[in-house]
């Protein structure tokens, strides 16, 4: 994998080309990705987490179906773990799944406040955060607009977090 890397004061975000859901390194690591807030799982990276592992698409639909009385919405994250060292993190941080009169799915203030959550849990279990561009996919939104996100809230706490690039 080759890739750039934009570093800060405390820690970098590493640009590679590959598949966030091998994610490289040593130690706990915990694969970020953005849900949406209708339960729906179907497209873009969801597709990629499903064909590795059952349980992160299983916790969702349990989530979104008992949201009455869980934390399920906007923001909100659910942490599921997939090996021993691995975790997934279902950010909630899209409203629906189309663009239309309100514009892009996208909620930045959502993947803010998933990405403070985030950070505690990378911080708890000492891990590495791995993602794709979060946000920037179906969700329709700006990585120049994720990015000082990440920065503030993972990579200013020393928290190491790699972004894939998709080689296909």
């Amino acid at each position: 994998m080759t890739g750039k890397t934009v570093k800060t004061e405390t820690a970098q975000v590493s640009y590679v080309r590959g598949d966030a859901t091998v994610p490289a390194g040593k130690g706990v690591k915990i694969i970020a990705h953005v849900c949406n807030d209708l339960g729906g799982w179907g497209k873009g990276f969801v597709l990629a987490l499903s064909r590795r592992w059952p349980e992160p698409e299983a916790a969702y639909r349990r989530w979104h179906r008992g949201r009455a009385g869980n934390d399920f919405g906007l923001g909100a994250v659910q942490f599921v773990q997939v090996g021993p060292y691995l975790w997934v993190a279902n950010m909630v941080g899209q409203r629906g799944i189309r663009t239309g009169s309100k514009g892009v799915p996208v909620r930045y203030e959502a993947i803010d406040s998933a990405l403070e959550k985030l950070a505690a849990k990378a911080a708890e279990l000492g891990a590495s955060v791995h993602m794709p561009r979060i946000g920037c996919g179906l969700a329709g939104g700006k990585w120049s607009r994720v990015e000082p996100l990440i920065t503030e809230r993972l990579l200013d706490r020393g928290i190491p977090v790699t972004v894939y690039d998709h080689a296909g």
